[in-house]
């Protein structure tokens, strides 16, 4: 069932730890809302945290130029990949459970369809990159 409190128009809300992250903050304020928050490189944090209703896993703040830049995506994703199936499975029933069934649908890489839906100005992609290997990838990016 659609979670209407999935309305992605101001931001993004993660659950563990329990913090709502807006729109176009800038790294420096992720880092102060989120000490546990790790540079990968200027304008690219990750973390571990808990969202879509329990789903545990890594989560990316990409934004738009490095340092002062302002937050422009979020990338989801997993530190490895034992069964690439039962991980897309899970994503996929997190994702229709929070905003619905997608608004569009295609065959994607290695036989995985690629999903994507539009939710409060924002679009969700979900998909599988054939790039060195199989890479499952669930991105939200504020339109």
């Amino acid at each position: 069932m659609f979670d209407r409190a999935m309305d992605l128009q101001s931001g993004f809300q993660i659950e563990d730890p329990q913090v709502f992250i807006p729109w176009h903050i800038g790294e420096d304020a992720v880092r102060a809302l989120l000490p546990s928050v790790k540079t990968v490189t200027n304008g690219y944090l990750t973390m571990e945290c808990v969202f879509l209703h329990g789903l545990q896993h890594q989560l990316g703040f990409h934004f738009d130029r490095p340092r002062d830049g302002r937050l422009v995506e979020f990338e989801f994703f997993r530190l490895s990949y034992p069964d690439l199936e039962a991980s897309y499975s899970e994503f996929q029933r997190h994702l229709e459970a929070a905003f619905g069934r997608p608004a569009r649908s295609r065959l994607g890489d290695e036989g995985f369809p690629s999903h994507e839906w539009s939710n409060g100005g924002a679009a969700i992609r979900h998909y599988v990159l054939d790039r060195f290997g199989p890479e499952e990838h669930v991105r939200i990016t504020k339109n």
